[in-house]
């Protein structure tokens, strides 16, 4: 009897820590985790906790705030515009990815920036004992409802805020990363003014596209992840730029079950043996421009070339970076644009081909039937020299209004079924009444 009354209590206490939902996919609360399992990508036995993906209606996740209006900056449209490929819209308005070797979550109410960071499972792992494959740095990374955000108790402006339980997990620094990552000392506000000014047709895009704002990047990753997109679309690139960081990036932390790992450094990039494990995950001809830009960039310059190019005049930058490897014109400008700190870099694709012809007359690209170099390079001087210094800026507005995915935004709001009855029957009523008082004065006179 003895026995039987611990077993069944065993198995009722496996069912209790969600045994039943996690085994098949090898995530356990606490317990050893089972050698083998794909998900989590090593053949090491490890012991880590389950973590979720933060959302701010949890008060148990510590999140913090700082004032940047939405005509500022729009997370989805920003994030989902193709300039950067390692964000996901993990819940409605949450956006997590990977960005400065750590882990984040972000979401926005209409006048505060709200993020999470995200404890690096690695370094918990170690400091407890337990066994994770790779070198990993030290890392301590990361919608609220309408009504949600409303019940946060407000701080003077300019202040942080935080939501939550209090941790340990802030450095600092948090806010000043976020700060430059989005460029935010950049009053787009008043760029749009610029711009609508000058440019009919932008003015009938800024309206509904407001808060498109330039990423300023880690230039290793976006020359990296732009390499890959030569003849590719977002979601195949996203899908690339994954494997590449789980293949070759050290392991950050995983969340409900999805591992996220830093961008390869260099080094990584540049080993002999990276070509042939990259076409093995369907990177095709890319394969080969990836490590040998890598191996070129450290036998020629260094590790920190890339980053010197951010003082170098722009036409320079370009121009050093097309002597690598699978780098043209449009990439050269997307990394100088989107990590340094080139403004008036215009990359120009089929997209802005087409926008050009269509919305602008241009005719430079008007009956061409291929993007040669010299095509290229008026179809950016007509855009610069109608947009000013900041022309890469408004680029990426009508290159983010011209995506599929967001063509939604340009339809009209859906009226309610009944709402026009209502508004008709309003409008009777109150004709029917004013008509009755005249009816009212005749008959009394």
């Amino acid at each position: 009897m003895f026995f039987c009354h611990y077993f069944y209590s065993y198995i009722y206490f496996l069912l209790c820590i969600g045994f039943n939902k996690n085994f098949a996919s090898g995530i356990y609360y606490g317990y050893p985790q089972p050698c083998g399992t794909e998900r989590m990508e090593s053949r090491d036995c490890r012991t880590v906790p389950m973590i979720q993906h933060a959302v701010i209606s949890s008060r148990a996740i510590a999140w913090r705030s700082f004032r940047c209006p939405r005509s500022e900056l729009r997370l989805d449209l920003t994030l989902g515009c193709g300039q950067t490929f390692r964000w996901r819209e993990t819940a409605d308005g949450h956006w997590t990815g990977v960005m400065g070797g750590r882990v984040w979550t972000l979401m926005q109410t209409e006048d505060r920036l709200w993020y999470h960071t995200y404890d690096s499972q690695v370094s918990t792992a170690r400091q407890a004992g337990r066994k994770w494959p790779g070198q990993g740095e030290r890392l301590e990374t990361t919608k609220k409802l309408k009504t949600q955000a409303a019940a946060v108790k407000e701080e003077p402006e300019g202040g942080t805020q935080e939501h939550g339980e209090a941790t340990s997990q802030w450095d600092g620094g948090e806010e000043e990363t976020l700060r430059d990552y989005f460029q935010l000392k950049v009053s787009l506000g008043e760029l749009y003014k610029e711009w609508t000014s000058v440019d009919h047709h932008f003015k009938d895009i800024a309206n509904i596209f407001t808060g498109v704002r330039m990423l300023r990047q880690d230039p290793t990753e976006c020359l990296f992840s732009f390499i890959c997109t030569s003849n590719n679309h977002i979601s195949r690139i996203e899908g690339m730029i994954e494997r590449l960081c789980a293949k070759l990036g050290a392991p950050l932390c995983q969340l409900d079950g999805t591992a996220y790992h830093d961008f390869p450094t260099l080094h990584a990039l540049a080993d002999g043996s990276v070509e042939a494990s990259l076409r093995d995950l369907g990177f095709g001809y890319r394969a080969r421009f990836l490590q040998q830009s890598a191996r070129q960039i450290l036998d020629q310059h260094g590790a920190d070339w890339l980053g010197g190019l951010r003082s170098v005049p722009y036409e320079q930058a370009r121009s050093a970076l097309r002597t690598l490897p699978g780098v043209g014109f449009k990439v050269a400008d997307c990394v100088c644009l989107m990590s340094l700190d080139k403004s008036c870099a215009l990359p120009v694709d089929t997209h802005m081909w087409q926008i050009a012809q269509r919305d602008y007359s241009c005719t430079v690209a008007t009956g061409r039937k291929t993007l040669t170099d010299k095509v290229y390079q008026e179809i950016g001087d007509f855009f610069r020299k109608l947009w000013g210094p900041y022309a890469g800026w408004a680029h990426s507005v009508l290159f983010c209004a011209d995506l599929k995915k967001f063509q939604k935004l340009k339809e009209p709001p859906v009226k309610m079924e009944g709402e026009e009855d209502e508004k008709e029957s309003k409008g009777k009523t109150k004709a029917e009444k004013k008509h009755g008082k005249a009816r009212a004065k005749v008959c009394k006179t």
